[in-house]
């Protein structure tokens, strides 16, 4: 589990394919502390939660499935990437409940400040949907963009809108999109959760 507090951003390293579509893909840290580290621990990058297979001091490597790439975007070598190291019982929970599992792909429709000088303005970056993750966005509802906890702002069909302030700005790689970047996109599990129960109802409210 992790919250969606970024703690740093780090640059993809490398990528050795190793047959079959799967990777090995080593990771700059970007001054994440790996010192309590270990192999097999979880790391989200950009959102997708990835074993630890091999770490230094400064680069951790993760073998990364077909499965994984086809789902996600993300993991070209020179890329930025959003980190955050897994939650631990004791760690303040600063955003909200992330798995690590994406639920699907969006696209930037558009990201530019909302008003001001764009070096201490808030920026508005609207996303549209997959259309099977439309139904999970709400107004004040929590929302992992790159793995990145956020609040949704407006929705309208499968897009939806959202305010960064410059902190975020300046402490994830969020700041690198454009109107047709491709993000990463995590539904908050709750509403999930409300869905299948609500599901469950009407199922069994047939037997």
């Amino acid at each position: 589990m992790f919250t969606g507090i970024i703690q740093a951003v780090g640059q993809i390293h490398s990528r050795t394919e190793k047959g079959g579509g799967d990777a090995r893909v080593t990771i700059a840290g970007g001054g994440l502390s790996l010192t309590d580290v270990a192999l097999g621990d979880s790391i989200a990058c950009n959102g997708v939660c990835l074993t630890v297979v091999e770490h230094t001091a400064e680069h951790f490597s993760v073998d990364v499935s077909q499965e994984t790439f086809n789902c996600t975007v993300g993991f070209t070598p020179g890329e930025a990437i959003n980190l955050e190291k897994a939650l631990r019982v004791s760690d303040h929970l600063g955003g909200h409940i992330v798995s690590g599992h994406v639920d699907g792909v969006g696209t930037v429709v558009h990201f530019a400040p909302v008003a001001g000088d764009a070096a201490d303005a808030s920026w508005r970056l609207d996303i549209r949907a997959p259309g099977s993750l439309g139904r999970y966005m709400a107004v004040k509802g929590s929302v992992a963009v790159n793995g990145v906890s956020l609040t949704v702002n407006k929705v309208h069909g499968n897009d939806f809108s959202i305010n960064l302030i410059p902190h975020t700005l300046e402490n994830t790689m969020l700041r690198h999109l454009k109107a047709g970047s491709k993000v990463n996109l995590e539904a908050d599990m709750l509403a999930r959760y409300a869905e299948r129960l609500l599901a469950y109802t009407q199922e069994t409210d047939k037997d």
